[in-house]
């Protein structure tokens, strides 16, 4: 199946928005222009063989060159403002495509080997109708040294001269290879514009999530409040396991394609049904905001998805373009084009960031608040003067051994710890978010310090008087 084909299936099949249909890459139209292109080559005697020959010849490197360069195709342009009449998005380049070929004449002859007789008489044309620029011409050594030759502007031509032969820089005048671009600039630049709209929607929908999670566990709301915080914290420790749009691990960093986007979705909600976690949660607002969150990730997951088809598009394109032409633009039209949100591929980058501030962070994880000596949540907690927490136990324990320095950043600080560095702020919170660790670890002090003063065989017992 050809893939003008399979890109109009796949945007029936995702069901995506109208307006995102309307924003699309319209592969069909670049492909008529593209035809129109290789016409307009064609007739000139620029074919896409002839091209390819030239191309051939050309140096690969800056060392040493031949005054018979080829051809060089430019893809330059200027920034654009937007205007109510206009379809130009603000920031954009526009762009101006220029073919420049190097004819070699000897006698006023063009002589190059590599152009058919047609295509030396369209050239020669063009040569007897340009004018030398700045009066004089460059000798042989110069023009050998001579490795980045700015184009001509249209009506003139460089001159680089060896006794009777020199080599002259023409500016071949086309028409539809600017109409071709300027189709594909304005709608990549549609794209990325409509992206940035989407994304900033879907942020907003994250932190108003957020402002309704923090409502609905708020430890204070009573018991059910706290057995729904509890269950929250399993369902995103389940959601960072999954890595469902970015992955931190070194094994498999980065942003993932909308097939692993789905899969480890997939394996998410499986996990959640398998564990019973919506089950469990008591509240009819926990429910609903669990279910907003799917909703979240599912338009991601399509954001994600229409980004992936229109990025194959576009490459797909610009690779049609050079094979067809053999101008070679797919590596340098993403790099003229600045900025391509839609190649960028950031998106699921952002909005995950998005969700570990505004979602992730309003159930904390214990894992955030363990001493990192112990391994157990850090109460009392206590902040030496270079800023890390530990618990008072540990910290004890290490004063005690004599040991001074913070088993992390090994700065001199831990002699110098006193009550003033008891921080008063993340007790209460830990308290609040985690009363039953707190519990735990107080009772843990406590048998760890009665074994000290009574010995390593001493068992807390608790006594009854009769």
């Amino acid at each position: 199946m050809k893939f003008a084909q399979e890109f109009r299936k796949a945007l029936q099949q995702e069901d995506f928005p109208q307006k995102w249909k309307d924003c699309a890459i319209p592969y069909g139209q670049l492909k008529k222009c593209l035809k129109k292109v290789i016409k307009e080559l064609q007739e000139i005697g620029l074919d896409k063989d002839t091209l390819a020959r030239l191309a051939a010849g050309q140096p690969q490197s800056s060392g040493h060159v031949t005054a018979d360069f080829g051809f060089k195709y430019h893809l330059s342009g200027k920034t654009a403002v937007s205007t109510p009449d206009s379809d130009s998005v603000s920031g954009t380049t526009r762009l101006r495509p220029r073919l420049t070929v190097f004819v070699h004449l000897e006698d006023g002859m063009a002589v190059d080997a590599k152009l058919s007789p047609p295509t030396r008489e369209f050239l020669q044309r063009l040569v007897l109708n340009t004018r030398s620029v700045g009066g004089h011409g460059l000798s042989a050594s110069q023009s050998a040294s001579h490795t980045s030759l700015a184009p001509a502007p249209s009506g003139s031509g460089d001159v680089v001269t060896s006794g009777s032969n020199d080599v002259r820089h023409i500016e071949v005048p086309l028409t539809f290879d600017a109409e071709f671009f300027e189709i594909l600039q304005t709608d990549v630049s549609h794209l990325g514009a409509l992206q940035e709209e989407e994304q900033a929607k879907l942020e907003d929908r994250i932190v108003t999530l957020g402002i309704d999670l923090g409502r609905a566990v708020e430890p204070s709301r009573g018991r059910r409040a706290m057995t729904d915080l509890v269950v929250w914290r399993q369902i995103f420790a389940l959601y960072l396991d999954a890595r469902v749009f970015f992955s931190s691990r070194e094994s498999d960093h980065g942003a993932r394609t909308s097939t692993q986007a789905v899969a480890q979705l997939r394996w998410f909600q499986e996990q959640v049904m398998q564990q019973r976690l919506v089950q469990r949660l008591k509240l009819g607002a926990s429910r609903a905001t669990f279910d907003h969150f799917v909703a979240i990730n599912a338009a991601l997951l399509s954001i994600l998805k229409f980004q992936e088809i229109n990025r194959l598009a576009v490459s797909k394109i610009l690779k049609k373009f050079d094979k067809r032409t053999s101008l070679g633009v797919s590596t340098s039209f993403p790099v003229v084009v600045q900025p391509v949100r839609t190649l960028a591929g950031s998106v699921a980058r952002d909005v995950c960031a998005r969700m570990s501030t505004e979602l992730i962070s309003v159930v904390p994880q214990l894992d955030d608040y363990l001493c990192p000596i112990c391994f157990v949540v850090a109460y009392w907690p206590v902040r030496l003067h270079c800023d890390h927490v530990f618990c008072s136990r540990c910290l004890v324990k290490m004063s005690q051994r004599g040991e001074r320095h913070c088993p992390l950043c090994r700065a001199d600080t831990v002699m110098m710890a006193g009550i003033a560095n008891f921080d008063a702020d993340r007790a209460a919170f830990l308290r609040k978010y985690f009363p039953k660790e707190v519990k735990e670890k107080i009772r843990a002090n406590e048998r760890e310090r009665n074994q000290e003063i009574f010995g390593p065989a001493h068992n807390s017992v608790h006594c009854c008087t009769m």
